[in-house]
């Protein structure tokens, strides 16, 4: 009986470094061959577009599937069982899949999709990762009082009041088979222990708490957990209830989705060279600042530099690096993505980014 193909779930809300550390394993997997699903939130395909360009030997285009119609829970039927059964079917099937979910993801209908006919006799869910943003849940951004998310939503000042926010956060933890603490060394030792004493706390017994430095995590952690999550759905239910169930078992739609990405935009900013990084950078921390911005990432030239500049931005913190270089499709551009709750001003975040 052929074994069945084992897959690692990697969630984490936005910009907790999903995608630096799958790069970082990429680099590092000697040889396994790893194929990627991507859930990209927004039109232009930043995650995906890092991954295949980022110069790893081995890994193709045709190793990377990106989702983009729509949080990969809310489009199981449409889109995620049918990429699992693409990789599945080909001539070379890959040693292990990665899934890498949008920061607005919940990670159980994923989870509970590894149970559909069509593909649970030949994958499992090797394990679910989620990843945080050490420095910025020490800050109290994406927790339970982060009062700048409260602000940005509706005026509602219920004492028990909590943000979709922080029920995306809180179903990722209660899903988690790991959860890597990145960019921890912006912390002390002591600030460290005392965030992961406090996410123990709340999460099941036996999850696994890794301490990172921009995703280095090695393969042989994050791969090969062999949990079999699908079979063990009751315990990571859902701290908030998101769906309905029907009696219908066989229904594939059962379950009806609810956790309200209304709540959230995203567009795109199209812009010419930039001049300079630092100052760049400063202006998208200002405009982030002014307009309670999420998340913003992105390309761009600099000057006549031949080497692509990646964006990403989540609070007031930016981080920039070049990639690789720059194709002839992207010369003379950048192009952002912004993410953040309905009702952004749009003309305004513009024309700010434009320097006007």
């Amino acid at each position: 009986m052929t074994s069945k193909i084992p897959a690692t779930v990697i969630t984490g809300f936005l910009g907790a470094g999903k995608t630096t550390l799958v790069q970082h394993m990429l680099r590092n997997a000697n040889g396994k061959r790893i194929a990627l699903i991507i859930n990209e939130f927004g039109d232009l395909g930043i995650d995906g577009d890092l991954l295949k360009g980022c110069g790893i030997d081995g890994c193709t285009d045709d190793d990377v599937v990106e989702l983009s119609n729509g949080c990969i829970c809310c489009t199981v039927a449409e889109d995620f069982v049918p990429a699992i059964e693409k990789l599945l079917g080909r001539e070379n099937p890959p040693d292990h899949i990665v899934i890498e979910t949008s920061g607005l993801a919940l990670p159980q209908p994923l989870v509970r999709a590894f149970n559909w006919p069509e593909i649970r006799s030949k994958v499992t869910v090797d394990g679910v990762v989620t990843v945080v943003d050490s420095e910025a849940l020490h800050a109290g951004r994406f927790a339970h009082n982060e009062a700048a998310i409260d602000v940005q939503r509706s005026a509602d000042d219920m004492l028990d009041h909590e943000t979709p926010l922080s029920e995306l956060f809180e179903d990722q933890l209660a899903c988690a088979d790991m959860i890597v603490l990145n960019k921890a060394d912006l912390l002390s030792a002591g600030q460290a222990d005392d965030l992961e004493t406090n996410l123990k706390a709340g999460v099941r017994s036996g999850v696994q708490f890794i301490r990172a430095e921009m995703g280095a995590v090695s393969p042989r952690t994050l791969l090969g957990m062999g949990i079999g999550a699908e079979d063990d759905l009751s315990a990571r239910h859902e701290v908030h209830h998101h769906h309905h169930d029907h009696d219908d078992e066989d229904d594939h739609d059962h379950h009806h989705h609810e956790h309200g990405h209304d709540e959230f935009e995203t567009f795109q900013v199209s812009l010419d060279v930039i001049d300079d990084v630092e100052s760049f950078a400063e202006l998208i921390s200002q405009t982030i600042r002014d307009h309670g911005i999420l998340r913003l990432k992105g390309f761009a030239q600099v000057g006549n530099k031949p080497m692509r500049l990646v964006i990403q931005a989540v609070g007031p913190r930016v981080d920039t690096y070049f990639d690789r270089p720059l194709t002839a499709d992207e010369k003379g551009k950048t192009n952002l993505v912004v993410i953040g709750q309905a009702g952004l001003d749009r003309e305004k975040i513009l024309a700010s980014l434009a320097g006007l």
